[in-house]
């Protein structure tokens, strides 16, 4: 792959914007200032520097933000910021998508890819991946409550019944619930089912992975192969 050609795969703009940052000597390669845009390049392990920000390529994007309240999960919100605008640019020119939405209240764990792969692995309902959530509930919640959320409930324009995979009483106002599907609006309108209201909601884990502790809300970070590998376990 040439130079040019890989800062354009990374989201550097258009193939003649990228030969422009090399010829105005913009880019370096093991603190080597590049001036060929033609140059071949091996992509392995490589890191580069763009006016002196470092990089790696990555041939995919595999992320996780901790998602925080009033952040919409569009190219185009409506009216709050988009999670996008938590992310670099380059990124954004890639393609990144979000891997399923959260509300703009709802807060925690959410993925984002450029690879479309990925993307249906995780959002297709056929794939079963479970999702947990924490639940803080308007009034007390009731062991009777949690079983019929297990059982299943109606939910309005929905022709099957929508079952809980798990449901546990953390203390009278909170819960853990685990899901497979995506409906809108899912968990807020299940709770309403069974009679009570959704005061916060925070996606805690996808399949195996947990949101890590040490991410602060409105920080993002890479996912690595055991991340991706613990996706595909069940946890829960």
């Amino acid at each position: 792959m040439t130079l040019e050609k890989m800062l354009q795969c990374q989201g550097f703009g258009s193939r003649k914007f990228c030969r422009s940052l090399v010829l105005e000597h913009r880019v370096e390669i093991g603190g080597i200032i590049c001036t060929d845009p033609k140059l071949p390049i091996e992509t392995d392990n490589l890191s580069f520097c763009i006016n002196g920000e470092k990089w790696e390529y990555r041939e995919k994007l595999y992320l996780v933000l901790n998602k925080p309240a009033g952040y919409e999960c569009s190219h185009q919100p409506q009216h709050h910021p988009s999670v996008f605008s938590l992310f670099p640019p380059p990124f954004i020119h890639r393609g990144l998508q979000c891997v399923g939405r959260l509300d703009q209240d709802t807060t925690g764990m959410l993925l984002l890819s450029d690879d479309g792969n990925f993307i249906h692995r995780y959002t297709s309902p056929r794939k079963k991946v479970p999702k947990i959530y924490q639940i803080t509930t308007a009034d007390p919640f009731r062991q009777d409550q949690l079983e019929r959320l297990e059982n299943g409930v109606e939910l309005r324009n929905e022709k099957t019944i929508t079952k809980a995979l798990k449901c546990r009483l953390i203390d009278e106002y909170h819960v853990k619930l685990v899901i497979a599907e995506g409906k809108y609006h899912q968990v807020k309108r299940m709770i309403a089912a069974v009679g009570n209201r959704v005061e916060k909601l925070h996606r805690s884990a996808i399949g195996g992975l947990s949101l890590p502790a040490s991410l602060p809300a409105g920080h993002w970070c890479f996912l690595n192969e055991n991340d991706l590998k613990n996706l595909n376990e069940t946890g829960q």
